[in-house]
């Protein structure tokens, strides 16, 4: 992969494969399934990074009675430095979360800032219960305690691209997650 983005490229390493994405999804859907024994779920994914994720993870689910909605939320983290960061509503669910089993669908959980803050804002709307899932977990970062209730793939200390994941919007459409890295200079 040669495309250049701000002077990194999506060319390091594939982290996990297409196969190692889709045995992951599989092991989640089986244990919502198994968790939920039958009572419909509405699953919120949250855009942009989770879609992918959402989508195969909506396929994985087969027949199980669901209905689907999204969320989106800007993160504006100062670092890994310690000094937080702020989460803000950017588009709210279009169907009232009451009353409802909510699965919130992430595609990564870093910092932990984000899921605290949309499992905070979830369970204030009298929902009959809310578990969350991520594809990817780098607890290693985190700034909290949150954990997802279900957990993919543990992702190892490196900026990943593909699946979702994006750097500056690019790279979300690669069908595997590589590592991002710094492009090598073509001077001598």
């Amino acid at each position: 992969m040669t495309n250049a983005i701000d002077g990194r490229v999506a060319s390091g390493k594939q982290v996990f494969t297409e196969g190692d994405i889709a045995a992951a999804v599989v092991r989640i859907a089986a244990a919502v399934r198994a968790d939920y024994a039958g009572e419909e779920l509405m699953m919120v994914g949250v855009l942009k990074g989770a879609v992918l994720f959402a989508g195969d993870l909506m396929r994985a689910l087969g027949d199980y009675p669901l209905i689907v909605d999204f969320i989106a939320v800007n993160s504006y983290n100062t670092g890994r430095d310690g000094s937080g960061g702020q989460v803000r509503l950017l588009k709210d669910l279009d169907i009232d979360p009451a009353g409802r089993h909510i699965l919130l669908v992430e595609d990564i959980v870093d910092e932990g800032l984000t899921l605290e803050y949309l499992l905070t804002n979830l369970r204030s709307r009298g929902p009959l219960s809310v578990r969350s899932c991520a594809l990817l977990n780098k607890a290693y970062h985190r700034k909290n305690s949150v954990a997802a209730d279900y957990v993919g793939l543990e992702a190892p200390d490196a900026f990943l691209v593909g699946y979702g994941l994006d750097f500056q919007e690019r790279f979300r459409n690669i069908p595997h997650i590589r590592q991002l890295q710094p492009a090598r200079s073509s001077v001598p």
